[in-house]
């Protein structure tokens, strides 16, 4: 436990020495936000105001910018050598990885809090109950760390940080095929199967509907059985592709 809170703390002084990268993972949800709002949302009818649905999905957007980060934060660690550092110090790979995760964590919250506020500044209003702030904000940051851990597994393949930039490409398309912009009976029939039973529509639906204090049918804990699979698997393969690393 030391161990990973010492590797937490290093990566995120890390992510705060790398201005470009840390204002673009804060900055490109809150401009995603304001296309969608202004751009867009004028010609999108979701039977009322489009901030009221964007929100919720660009909440969950923000982790996918920020995984994109850890997956190339863990491949710069793996290709620069200071993991054979670390391990001659007797730091195990779990607290490394674990320490990417736990940064991770800490800039999705910044990025979400800053897109909530300016969601707040342009019209978004929230009527969530005590238990479903708490059960919002529970799947959002079961999801954050689900795709954290992937992002850490994709770094660990990875050979280069560059060729594991292109993780927060696919992580970023990722919303678009589910109900983050749009509902999902709008899009074309041979789409509904995969936009209905991916991860990303069952958290979306789950925070839009405790946000607004709506109902969300099972969507809370399919979001939650989603969440709890990804990070098993995220953790198992981060593990194995650790061990053959370093090997």
């Amino acid at each position: 436990m030391p161990d990973a809170l010492t590797m937490a703390a290093r990566a995120i002084r890390l992510s705060a020495r790398n201005v470009d990268a840390l204002i673009t993972a804060l900055a490109l949800p809150v401009m995603l936000m304001l296309c969608f709002v202004y751009l867009f949302g004028g010609a999108i009818d979701t039977g009322g105001g489009y901030v009221q649905y964007v929100v919720p999905g660009i909440l969950a957007i923000c982790a996918g910018f920020g995984a994109g980060t850890t997956a190339m934060s863990v491949s710069g660690d793996m290709s620069g050598g200071i993991v054979d550092r670390f391990r001659s110090m007797d730091v195990g790979g779990t607290a490394i990885l674990a320490g990417h995760v736990a940064a991770s964590m800490v800039r999705n919250l910044a990025a979400s809090t800053i897109v909530f506020a300016v969601a707040l500044a342009i019209g978004f209003r929230p009527a969530a109950t005590a238990g479903g702030w708490l059960a919002a904000v529970a799947i959002l940051l079961a999801y954050v760390l689900a795709v954290s851990w992937i992002g850490a597994a994709v770094g660990l393949l990875a050979k280069t940080p560059e060729a594991a930039s292109g993780f927060a490409f696919f992580v970023s398309f990722l919303p678009y095929p589910s109900s983050a912009f749009v509902p999902v009976e709008t899009m074309p029939g041979w789409l509904h199967g995969f936009a209905l039973n991916q991860p990303l529509t069952p958290v979306i639906e789950a925070l839009r509907g405790l946000l607004l204090d709506q109902s969300a049918g099972a969507a809370p804990w399919q979001a939650l059985a989603w969440c709890a699979g990804i990070v098993a698997a995220g953790m198992a393969v981060s593990a194995a592709l650790f061990r053959r690393r370093v090997s």
